[in-house]
Order: C-alpha cells, then structure tokens, then sequence
C-alpha cells in the first residue's frame, strides 16, 4: 500500500523527472512525503509566479515537462503567470496544485478556486484527479499532452484526502514520444513552391524543436541558399555567424528586414505562430490573404488558417518536415541568392552600435559579453525596452542559449536564469534584467544563493519602468504618471543575501566587474545605471 504522494512520485520518476519546482504549502503535503525520498530534487522558490516559470525554462532546456507544484489559492494564482508563458512559448510543463479535501468542494471553502474554470484558456488540459487508484492514469496521460503535438503546460488538481489516501495500485509505464510523419511528400511540395520563387524568405520559431532541428535547418539554409529570420525570441535556433542568419523578426525590427519579410513573394514559416510581435501588429502579412505566397507548417492544426490564409499549411512540426526538407538535393542553382546575401548583410550593418547617451551604455556591455562568453553561454531576460539591446546586438550561437518569454512576461528572467544553471552548472548563465522587470521577482536571488547556482544578474536601472514610458510619452507627452520607481542598493542586496555585488557607472567598469563576478563563484549581481534618456537602441527621451 502507498499513499497517494507516493504513488505520485513514483510516477515522476518513472516518467524520468530529477528536479521539480515548488513553494511549499499544506494542501500538498503528501506530495512532498513522497518526493522525499525519492531521488528528486526539490528546489524550494520564494514565489509561486517564479516557480512556475523556473519549470518552464526547464522544460525549454530539457524538451521534457518542467514540473511545479504550489498550493491552491494564492499559491495556484500565483503561478499562472508561469502557465502563461508555457502556453505561448509552446514549452512542454505540467502544474500540479494542492486543492481543497473533496468533502469541502464547491463550499466556498479557505482557498477553493475551480481550476478548470480559472486555467481552461491558459493550458492544453486541466483536470481534477479524484481518484487515487486512477493517478498513474492522469499522470501518463498529462505527460503525452504536455508533449504531443503543439507541446505546452498542463495543470492538474489534487485533492488533499485523495493525496492522503492509501491505495493498492498499478504503475504506469513511462510514455512514449508522439510519432510524427516524416512529410517527405509535404518536403516536396514546399520545394516545388520554392523553385517558382524569386524572393524567398524563412521565418522559424515555435516548440517541439532540438539541436537535432536546428542541425537541419541550417543545412536546409545552407543547400538552398535560403534566408532565415527568427520569430521572436528564438534567435537561437540558427547560430547567428551563418551566412543565411538574417535577423530577428520581432520586436525592434531591423527595418531593412521588416521590408524584406513584407516584400518576398513566398514565405516558409516553419513552427512560429504569425503573432502580433512576429507579423509587427500584423502589418508585414495582410489578413487574411497574404500577398506573399505562404507555406505555415506548424503542429496545431487549428492555428493554420487562423489569421492568414496559407497557400499551403502542414500540420506537422517543424522539426520532422526539416528532417526531410535537410535530405533532399540541393538545386542546381537558385534565384535569390544575391536575396540571401544582401539579406546577411542589412543584418552586419544592423550590428554595427548606434550609439546612446550615458557613461555606460547597454551596446557597449552587449558587445563586451559578445567578446568573452562562450558560444554555450545561457543568456535570460523578462520584459522590458532594455531587452531590445540584447535582441540586437547579441549574437547566439549555441542552441537553448536564449531563455526568454514570447508572452512578454516580466519577472521571468531571474527564475529562468536559476533553472538554467541548475540544469547546466558548467555553462555562464547570465540574467539581464530592467530594474522594473528584476524588482517583479528578486526574492529568487534568495533561490539562487540557496542552492549555489551562480548566476548573474546584469540590472539595467534607469530608474522607470521605460517601456511604459515610451508609450506614454507617445500618447500623453510631457505628462509621467505611474511610471516612476525607487530602486535598492543592489549591490548591497546581493551582499546580504550572500552572493557578489557590483556597481557601474561607465563603460570602462563593466569588464573588470564582470570578470570579478565571474570568478567570485557566488551568484552575483552587477547594478548598471544607465542614463534614463535611453529608452532604445534608437530611442532617446527629451526630458527624463
């Protein structure tokens, strides 16, 4: 006989987890019996939202289900920022929330909330497991559906007496991975759209993606000669040194790209979504008929034809039709070659700084992490104007080295930064946060010094939250309202919770504080204050 916690953690293990995310709370108590001596670690956060968003970036690295567990209530509402992001990033992860005694339901009881109602248009699959005999069940299941298809979060609810309860009870054998066809025939159809064209050009993004992927694409680029630009927020799924890398399309755009996606008679968008950021506010396709010829592959087929009208749509991943788009000949020759390479080279010249106000400017601290981390180097952020330094100047070379939400979720990049690290200890992790977006989740540098995961934290302070700003100075000149913030001696915080600290007021600083940082073997912060009148890489304010 087992108890319902342990029944639990056996299918966890079962299922391959080593490391679950939580906030502890009553409601789950035999959950975190079971998982005591189970060979899981547990990493204890200081917010749920964190948690949360810890598994995500866990999922992201792994391509496995990142899993947390909170408490109902707050500890459940808590954590549906972290849902959230998984959802729109597409990233496999399954929540698991301590929920009222069945005794109790639908009573209003302390912290009763209905999950289904709450987390039905946040997650792929929400359920209730009120049976103990059938948890094996709910677990396999939840596991095939954080995978399968468009992979994305699951959230299920577990019963304080059902938890509790002791049940004689079969194990589930570990899920198999979702079989997907191979589109030979799909490969061959884009192709024969491909040689009827003159301005090609590729946009890739999205989930269910490997190293193996990433692999074919760049030998697809590369035979074909063919154009790549990333949807937002995964510029890392083509090292940015290749010759057919032409920028990313999101946020901050390279002009030059906006009107070479807006321009090229047929797009391949292998995996990304065509959002609002992708698409700039849906102005570079026209819904719902593009005047591009479109081929959308993508795994759901519900998202083909919800926007824009493709030409061809193909419900598959991205992943297995590059797999047979990578093994077919190259033509004898191609149309857009010199495409291609004035499209490499808008994107060289897009690198080249322009420069900001200030003693320390964020292009500069951007180029110096350029010159001395490593290609596998993890690179995190949340939300924020600051971010758009990053988007365009960093170059990611190495696959999974961009952790950052497609959601546009502040606070993401501190709790995505320690799972990271976690994961991948031997590798830089670098958290680059605005002071807005750091201040939304600083506690998990408490998490960070807790478990040794030796991160650091590049705040850039200017002291407002600055993309608020922007929009308000567009919209309401002159007039700053609620936009303001005081900020903490960073440096000081780091120090008291035990990790390394630095301040930078100049460019000349921020190599050796840096450097200190990177030998301290502590999780560090370093404060950047930048000048407030930088809101952009191309962005400057008249009056801060």
């Amino acid at each position: 006989m087992r108890h319902g916690g342990q029944i639990l953690a056996d299918q966890l293990k079962i299922q391959g987890v080593d490391r679950v995310f939580c906030v502890p709370g009553e409601s789950y108590l035999a959950a975190l019996d079971g998982l005591h001596e189970s060979g899981i670690e547990v990493v204890t956060g200081r917010n749920e939202g964190g948690v949360a968003m810890m598994a995500e970036a866990d999922g992201k690295l792994t391509g496995r289900p990142g899993i947390a567990f909170v408490t109902r209530g707050p500890g459940a509402t808590n954590a549906s920022a972290g849902v959230h992001v998984a959802f729109q990033d597409s990233t496999p992860m399954i929540l698991f929330i301590g929920q009222v005694a069945s005794d109790q339901r639908d009573r209003e009881a302390f912290q009763e909330v209905d999950y289904r109602a709450m987390f039905g248009p946040l997650a792929k699959w929400v359920e209730s497991i009120d049976r103990l005999d059938r948890l094996p069940e709910y677990l396999s299941r939840a596991f095939h559906i954080a995978q399968s298809g468009r992979p994305g979060p699951v959230v299920l609810a577990l019963p304080e007496d059902m938890l509790s309860g002791q049940a004689e009870v079969a194990d589930a054998k570990a899920g198999r991975a979702a079989i997907h066809p191979a589109g030979i025939e799909d490969a061959r159809r884009v192709i024969a759209l491909l040689e009827e064209a003159e301005r090609p050009f590729v946009i890739v993004g999205g989930g269910g993606w490997s190293a193996g992927a990433r692999d074919d694409l760049a030998t697809f680029a590369s035979r074909f000669d063919l154009p790549v630009g990333t949807s937002f927020r995964c510029q890392d799924y083509l090292d940015n040194r290749h010759d057919c890398y032409a920028g990313d399309v999101g946020i901050g755009i390279n002009p030059a790209l906006a009107a070479r996606v807006r321009d090229a008679d047929l797009l391949l968008v292998l995996g990304a979504r065509l959002g609002e950021i992708t698409t700039s506010g849906y102005s570079l396709i026209d819904s719902p008929d593009p005047k591009q010829r479109l081929v959308h592959v993508h795994a759901d087929p519900e998202e083909l034809g919800r926007v824009f009208n493709p030409e061809l749509g193909i419900a598959t991943r991205a992943a297995d039709l590059l797999a047979a788009l990578a093994a077919l000949p190259a033509p004898a020759q191609t149309r857009w070659s010199s495409a291609r390479a004035a499209a490499r080279a808008d994107y060289l010249a897009w690198q080249e700084p322009d420069p900001t106000p200030g003693n320390l400017q964020l292009e500069h601290v951007i180029t110096h992490l350029n010159d001395v981390l490593g290609d596998d180097a993890i690179l995190t952020n949340g939300a924020g104007n600051y971010a758009t330094w990053l988007h365009r100047y960093y170059r990611f070379r190495g696959w999974r080295t961009q952790l950052a939400p497609t959601s546009g979720s502040m606070g993401y990049g501190l709790p995505a930064s320690v799972a990271a690290k976690l994961r991948h200890p031997e590798r830089d992790v670098i958290c680059y946060a605005g002071d807005g977006c750091f201040q939304m989740s600083m506690q998990e540098f408490g998490t960070a010094c807790q478990y040794g995961a030796n991160i650091i934290v590049l705040i850039s302070n200017n002291g407002m939250y600055g993309t608020i700003r922007m929009h308000q100075e567009r919209s309401y000149p002159g007039r700053v309202s609620g936009t303001r913030l005081t900020n903490p001696d960073y440096r000081a915080l780091a120090e008291s919770y035990g990790g390394h600290g630095e301040c930078v007021t100049a460019n000349a600083e921020f190599a050796p504080a840096l450097a200190r940082a990177r030998k301290s073997g502590k999780p560090a912060i370093i404060e950047l204050r930048i000048d407030p009148s930088a809101l952009g890489t191309r962005l400057v304010l008249d009056r801060p």
